[in-house]
């Protein structure tokens, strides 16, 4: 498993975030050129369709898009103040953020423009971002242990690989425990993500004032394709989210 969590920020931003405005606007118009789809998630991630990359307005620094082929999304669509893309080209993780969109016409069509992104992110195949999850009503993991017993504890951090733990006390794991019957719950969503895991490490941290904790880091296995999906959508749009407060 890639420990990302490892790298530094300079690292992270060099190899995950573009943020160059001419390789943008090169990436961008490479897509256009494909005709690649793109899936886009607006009004809060309520609603969500499937478009085209048009073409890239580097003058007007704006990105053109195909419309929806529903009415009542293209109505609904520029009302969103934030609206995300994800695609997938030759299996890897392409997403990024906008503004609000504006109808306009494109080549005698209707269509939808916005401004360019400050920055794509950008995950290449087998590489697993790893990022670091909300302390206040964090996501809590459950497990079966094999005498039965029930493991309930917060997470630190995720990536579609793993997960890390935290733990006031020592949990006395041993590297390579498998759990079989886990399932936790990403934010806002009812419909728990099933799994098996096996410890890689439990380590112990000393905070401030002295206080201990204890750090278990979790290999997910048995993972199917679309709950992984499910997990990189969240990452990603979490990890877009942060950047833009920065």
């Amino acid at each position: 498993m890639h420990q990302i969590a490892q790298l530094s920020e300079s690292e992270i931003e060099e190899r995950f975030h573009i943020t160059a405005p001419t390789a943008i606007v090169f990436l961008l118009a490479g897509f256009a050129e494909q005709k690649e789809s793109f899936t886009v998630q607006f009004a809060e991630g309520r609603e969500h369709f499937l478009t085209t990359l048009l073409a890239v307005d580097e003058e007007n620094a704006q990105l053109i898009i195909d419309c929806s082929g529903s009415i009542d999304l293209n109505q609904q669509f520029p009302q969103s103040r934030r609206n995300y893309f994800v695609a997938r080209p030759a299996g890897i993780q392409v997403q990024f953020s906008s503004g609000p969109a504006r109808l306009i016409s494109f080549e005698g069509a209707p269509a939808f423009a916005v401004a360019l992104p400050a920055f794509i992110m950008r995950l290449q195949r087998r590489e697993f971002f790893r990022i670091e999850t909300a302390h206040v009503n964090p996501l809590l993991f459950h497990a079966r242990l094999p005498d039965q017993s029930l493991l309930t504890l917060p997470a630190h951090d995720l990536s579609v690989a793993g997960i890390g733990l935290v733990s006031e006390r020592d949990p006395a794991f041993s590297q390579g425990l498998d759990l079989k019957n886990c399932h936790f719950r990403l934010p806002d969503e009812g419909r728990a993500i099933s799994l098996q895991a096996t410890v890689r490490h439990s380590t112990m941290v000393m905070l401030r004032a002295g206080v201990s904790q204890w750090r278990i880091g979790l290999q997910f296995s048995g993972l199917p394709s679309a709950e992984e999906n499910r997990l990189q959508r969240y990452i990603a749009q979490l990890e877009l989210e942060r950047h833009e407060l920065v």
